[in-house]
């Protein structure tokens, strides 16, 4: 695909390449993971600063994430990756593999300064969701000290860097400038920039900042920070899109095929039945989902990549509020399982969203009409799975990008599994194709032909 970068994305490239240790604070869903890979490419394969890069993530973007923005771009062919991840093996294989890009999941961080053996000489560090090592002591922040001296270039990125307040920033940026800006020990900021709030006589539970302390701490980091919190590139209003692609595993892959085959499966003595081409539609866009009800509507789980995927999106939020847009009621109640969440029912639901009660939200396309306000609660919104209709996925979106929405960027995510009729739908979406006619002929394309021909084979 090609990529035509928006003018932040530029600028957010341009500061990596031209600053060797870089904290770059965009919002999920503007781009950081290509926009760090156009800088790795310029360094890597054209200027020649770098030879191996080390990519520090959480498990799930490790696994699919990186290496897929790799494969999607054009302009990042040649650049080579390997996903060092899985058992101890694995890791090593995939580590002792040629390669301009290493990614590994932060929690194997301490195994490979610590225990894997294996030299650490990577020239650049890229630590995707910098919060993630805000605890000076974890392990994983105390093995990456060890080896930070060696390292020429460092990347930090995230969406909200101090999310438990400015104490969280001590350790980040330790990380990144080695204590250059904040402070060697944490002792020393805290005494600098904070007062001791709760106690217990001697026994101090917390800290708060100093009168001015919040502004100082920026002035000091703002030479190697950009923010694009306040989406300063951005016209206004504007609305970015994003696909989290979550894959099934082979046996789950089994599943789904099989009843896209032959229009009945039997999954643990109950029969899923599709007798026509949107009743198959239908058990294909739940089980992409992750469950599906049988024949006597009871609920059958099949996998839970999106609610993983799920989990990961509401983490990278960081505390901001998030809406969550459903279809199947056992959608619902697998994420009320997961996840502390309020479903938007009544007005008192709603006016507690606007007013910023609620950080975790569910909405059903339906219940998100006209004239319903929600741009006051929040600025994201996550696609669990995604609906044929273009005026209800269209009204639901308008229902945070819309006039009057406080923050100046609305980030649209949705959760798709590869190689479903999830794909099919977005494609529909995107075309803005008539519904029902797109409906079958995505499914004709799913099941390799027309659904009359499916069922004279059946008999």
């Amino acid at each position: 695909m090609k990529y035509n970068p928006h003018e932040y994305q530029t600028f957010a490239t341009d500061f990596i390449e031209t600053h060797p240790v870089s904290a770059i604070l965009l919002d999920m869903g503007l781009g950081k993971s290509v926009i760090t890979l156009s800088a790795v490419f310029e360094l890597c394969l054209d200027r020649f600063e770098i030879r191996k890069v080390l990519v520090i993530a959480p498990l799930r973007v490790a696994r699919n994430t990186w290496s897929a923005e790799i494969n999607k771009w054009d302009h990042l062919k040649g650049l080579t990756y390997s996903v060092a991840i899985g058992t101890e093996a694995e890791r090593r294989a995939a580590l002792q593999k040629p390669a301009s890009v290493y990614i590994i999941n932060r929690e194997n961080v301490s195994w490979l300064v610590e225990s894997s053996g294996i030299p650490f000489d990577y020239d650049m560090v890229v630590i995707d969701e910098l919060s993630s090592f805000k605890s000076h002591q974890s392990k994983r922040f105390k093995s990456l000290m060890k080896v930070r001296p060696f390292v020429k270039r460092v990347v930090g990125l995230t969406g909200t860097p101090s999310s438990n307040g400015l104490m969280d920033l001590w350790a980040e940026f330790r990380i990144l400038d080695m204590g250059k800006r904040l402070g060697r020990f944490i002792t020393h900021y805290r005494d600098e920039f904070f007062l001791p709030d709760k106690r217990n006589g001697q026994v101090i539970f917390s800290y708060k900042p100093k009168e001015g302390a919040d502004e100082e701490i920026y002035r000091r980091i703002s030479d190697i920070t950009i923010s694009m919190k306040s989406t300063d590139y951005l016209k206004m209003p504007e609305c970015v899109i994003n696909e989290v692609r979550v894959r099934l595993s082979g046996s789950e892959r089994k599943i789904y095929d099989g009843l896209k085959k032959n229009l009945v499966l039997q999954i643990g003595g109950s029969e899923i039945d599709a007798g026509n081409a949107a009743a198959l539609s239908n058990k294909l866009s739940q089980m992409a989902n992750g469950a599906v009800y049988d024949a006597d509507k009871n609920v059958i789980n099949i996998h839970s990549r999106k609610l993983e995927a799920l989990e990961d999106l509401i983490e990278a939020s960081n505390g901001k509020p998030v809406l969550i847009a459903y279809w199947f009621k056992h959608d619902l109640e697998r994420i009320k399982q997961q996840f502390a969440v309020r479903e938007l029912q009544s007005s008192k639901d709603i006016s507690d969203w606007n007013n910023g009660v609620i950080p975790v939200a569910v909405i059903h396309p339906a219940s998100a009409g006209h004239g319903l306000n929600l741009q006051s609660g929040g600025s994201t919104l996550i696609w669990f799975g995604v609906t044929w209709s273009l005026e209800l996925y269209q009204q639901t979106n308008g229902r945070l990008w819309r006039q009057g929405q406080k923050a100046e960027t609305v980030v649209i995510h949705h959760i798709l599994t590869e190689n479903t009729v999830d794909e099919k739908i977005m494609k529909a979406l995107r075309d803005k194709k008539q519904t029902q006619t797109a409906l079958i002929e995505a499914v004709k394309a799913e099941i390799g032909g027309t659904v009359h021909d499916k069922q004279r084979m059946l008999k």
